[in-house]
């Protein structure tokens, strides 16, 4: 008798933990059910629309975020350099390219709940009506702990970085051109030891 509820509440412990650690996994990953993955990038192009899958409105509702409509533009995050490794407040990254046509576009350093990094009062940010571009309309920007020449995002601390990059009023949510361009790269350049 005494076995047979030891072995039940076994059975009980594993399938509320394993339960639990799968729904962390699905509410926290970064790919999967949705997502449209450009490079490092990943994006969830139903996330703000009806047709989001339960999944992403689990992850709005613990993030309590605003995500922006299918007509409204779409936001990218990098959690990892082109390299395939986990980015980190500590190391000095480079994000080059070009981005798809937008109207505007943002990109903001954030740590791993993507809440905006900051110093001084500002947060970590750069727009595309303020970055210095190339003759090619690429562009480039320094992100991390040290000065860069050109455009650069201050990142202070330790731990965990997150890349949100937001394109505003593009033809990339309309459904025909989705995964079919190019985001820029998020190249390391080195790390404090």
């Amino acid at each position: 008798m005494i076995q047979r509820i030891a072995l039940s509440l076994i059975v009980i412990a594993i399938a509320i933990g394993g339960g639990t650690a799968s729904v962390w996994y699905a509410l926290r990953a970064q790919e999967g059910i949705g997502a449209l993955t450009v490079g490092g990038w990943t994006a969830f192009p139903a996330i703000g629309t009806p047709e989001a899958d339960p999944y992403a409105m689990a992850r709005i509702a613990r993030d309590g975020t605003l995500p922006l409509g299918r007509a409204e533009g779409l936001a990218f995050i990098a959690e990892r350099d082109s390299a395939g490794n986990r980015l980190r407040r500590e190391c000095d990254y480079r994000v080059e390219g070009l981005t798809p046509t937008a109207r505007f576009w943002t990109l903001v350093a954030t740590d791993e709940t993507l809440a905006a990094l900051g110093h001084g009062g500002r947060a970590s940010a750069v727009q595309s009506r303020q970055v210095l571009r190339r003759a090619d309309n690429s562009f480039a920007v320094g992100v991390g702990p040290h000065p860069a020449p050109g455009n650069w995002l201050r990142i202070d601390g330790t731990g965990p970085l997150a890349l949100v990059l937001t394109l505003y009023d593009t033809p990339v949510t309309g459904g025909a051109g989705l995964g079919a361009f190019e985001l820029p790269q998020v190249l390391k350049s080195g790390c404090d030891a």
